[in-house]
């Protein structure tokens, strides 16, 4: 897949609500090859940008375009682009298959691309059932497999995971990281930090309409994070008074274990080799996305409770 043509830009994008600035001088590019998870609290802009990048609302000022180009001056754009912004927009009256079909239809593409989505999206027994039928997770299913339709080199996919049962988490996480090894751009919304953490490559992070982060996953969650050791060993006194030695303290953990602040694992281990202490367990903790997240959008929020 060519990499340009497939690569999200966004420069200086700004859209106004009357005296309300939604999204503020925004900038930063999604590149194809990873998934990348796009966060902010309510009000941050993500659902703003989005609209504006698909043409479904028009900036202030600022360009958010695909390969260059806005979504609009796409001809077909469902070979270009698929999206997922709101899995309830299907019309309840008509069968899954006939949605999908309809969709098809108007963007040129063969009606036996209707069954190889079904197939891969899980809803093939339900393609004749109306959609008023389904349950949210089908209703899901059914937003991705019509995003997936043109077997597009571009995902916008709000909230895929919403509703969905935990088979179909791991579905749809294998699904998103599986596009992104293909060489396909994937643009993941979501609210759920600890399944985000679980696919994602790449983060950027709104607040207020403005950009906070942009950076590789990891990066941004041992920007935020303080060196600290989780261990056991069957000699603590040992181990207490050889790390006084070097002014840390270690503090029990419970269940016999003990966490040690200002250090890296693999220092604790040269340091229990080098006294012959045995240790039985090891390990460096690291913030979890969602500590990271909050520690970072903490003033950013259009709601924030009070602590």
């Amino acid at each position: 897949m060519n990499a340009a043509t497939h690569t999200i830009e966004i420069r200086r994008l700004t859209k106004e609500y009357g005296a309300t600035r939604a999204v503020d001088h925004l900038s930063f590019d999604v590149l194809p090859g990873r998934v990348t998870g796009f966060l902010g609290p309510n009000g941050a802009g993500k659902s703003t940008t989005l609209r504006l990048l698909l043409g479904l609302d028009r900036a202030t000022s600022g360009t958010a375009t695909i390969g260059g180009r806005r979504f609009t001056d796409l001809a077909r754009p469902l070979h270009h682009v698929g999206a997922l912004l709101d899995a309830q927009a299907a019309h309840g009256g008509r069968t899954g298959r006939d949605h999908l079909l309809a969709l098809a239809v108007g963007n040129g593409l063969p009606a036996r691309r209707v069954e190889e989505v079904m197939e891969q999206a899980g809803i093939a027994p339900a393609g004749r059932k109306r959609i008023k039928t389904y349950s949210l997770g089908m209703r899901q299913r059914l937003g991705i497999a019509a995003a997936l339709l043109g077997d597009p080199g571009v995902l916008l996919l709000d909230e895929p995971t919403n509703g969905l049962d935990p088979e179909g988490i791991i579905w749809i996480r294998e699904l998103m990281r599986g596009l992104a090894r293909e060489g396909r751009t994937v643009l993941v919304s979501s609210h759920l930090m600890s399944e985000t953490a679980s696919f994602v490559d790449h983060l950027v992070v709104l607040g207020r309409g403005r950009l906070l982060a942009d950076t590789p996953m990891k990066d941004f969650i041992d920007e935020r994070s303080t060196a600290r050791v989780r261990l056991r060993t069957s000699d603590p006194v040992r181990l207490r008074a050889a790390l006084a030695r070097d002014g840390l303290e270690p503090t029990e953990a419970g269940d016999g274990r003990w966490t040690v602040d200002g250090i890296r694992a693999e220092q604790i281990g040269a340091l229990a080799a080098r006294e012959g202490i045995p240790v039985l367990e090891l390990s460096d903790e690291r913030a979890s996305l969602e500590q990271a997240y909050l520690d970072l959008t903490a003033d950013h929020g259009e709601f924030a409770a009070t602590r």
